[in-house]
């Protein structure tokens, strides 16, 4: 098939139909990047909790749905879930000694086991949106994407209060500068926990959010959930520099991580319309990660004295 056959086999009347559902899944990403982005940025820890503390969102939702209890309800247990995982992984990091990178791989390895016995050793459970009373679901789009919508902006507000706080500060100072922050008399181990903690509480947040979206929890639903994470802090830091440039504060960059969790997925949907294979998408993820980690590195060397004195030398 030629090129051109191949693209006029393709209906757009699809893909305008499919845009909407990537939009509310883009959201829900958003919301956990907004989780990775404590670690990420404010941290610098690379914490792998967040496949298994994810997937404990999920779990922990589900089963206490069915279990009688509000959605509003069960979403908050799984936040508190998420923020007992994380603070594992920090007593793991700061108290024993483990690296950050590895204290995250032993608590999401044995958040596996911890996850199928939430769910019963069931590999995954389903919730219906015809029997529950559920805060978002795929049937209902427009509605999902509204209130992902203000779930995410009440999210960023809160945010952005709570890093300008004294505690909040201290946080972002432990990541910034360890060092001068022990100095100034912080404690920066608690802020380790207390930042693990958040991010991870976040991210079984929006767990909770996926499963009620799709009506099931599994088992793997966390699977590369951290590079999914990456990708829309990075994308959004990236598109957010290129519109706001030095206009681009605290506010602004956690709304554009946001932002780049449903750009994200804008771009899976276009991949999947394109008829490529779905195998790849991981592949495709990863590429397009280092894409756009790429990116400041090579606008700060482009924009570098050094640069620009070889290029006259030249």
């Amino acid at each position: 098939m030629s090129i051109a056959a191949y693209f006029a086999s393709l209906n757009l009347l699809k893909l305008v139909k499919n845009l909407p559902g990537g939009v509310s899944q883009g959201i829900i990403w958003g919301i956990m990047a907004l989780g990775i982005y404590i670690t990420f940025r404010l941290l610098d820890v690379a914490d792998l909790t967040v496949d298994g503390s994810f997937t404990t969102g999920g779990a922990v939702t589900v089963m206490l749905i069915l279990g009688g209890w509000p959605a509003w309800a069960a979403l908050l247990a799984a936040l508190c879930a998420g923020l007992l995982a994380g603070m594992v992984t920090g007593l793991l990091h700061t108290k024993l000694g483990i690296p950050a990178i590895l204290a995250g791989i032993l608590t999401q390895f044995s958040l596996y086991s911890i996850n199928l016995r939430i769910m019963g050793m069931s590999a995954n459970k389903a919730v219906s949106v015809d029997k529950y009373h559920l805060l978002l679901s795929s049937r209902h789009i427009p509605a999902a994407i509204l209130t992902g919508a203000l779930i995410a902006l009440a999210l960023i507000s809160l945010f952005y209060w709570y890093f300008g706080t004294e505690q909040g500060s201290a946080l972002r100072a432990t990541g910034n500068n360890p060092a001068m922050s022990r100095a100034l008399g912080i404690n920066i181990d608690n802020m380790k926990v207390l930042g693990l903690s958040l991010s991870n509480g976040i991210v079984a947040l929006s767990g909770g959010l996926l499963a009620q979206y799709q009506g099931f929890a599994d088992i793997n639903m966390g699977r590369g959930a951290i590079v999914i994470g990456l990708a829309a802090v990075i994308i959004g830091e990236v598109i957010g520099h290129a519109i706001l440039g030095k206009r681009m504060n605290f506010y602004g960059t956690l709304t554009f991580t946001a932002i780049g969790g449903v750009i994200y997925y804008l771009v899976i949907v276009v991949v999947l319309w394109l008829r490529l294979n779905s195998n790849d998408l991981k592949l495709f993820t990863a590429v397009v990660v280092a894409l756009f980690l790429a990116v400041p590195y090579l606008r700060a060397q482009k924009t570098s004295s050094f640069a620009k004195l070889r290029r006259k030398g030249g």
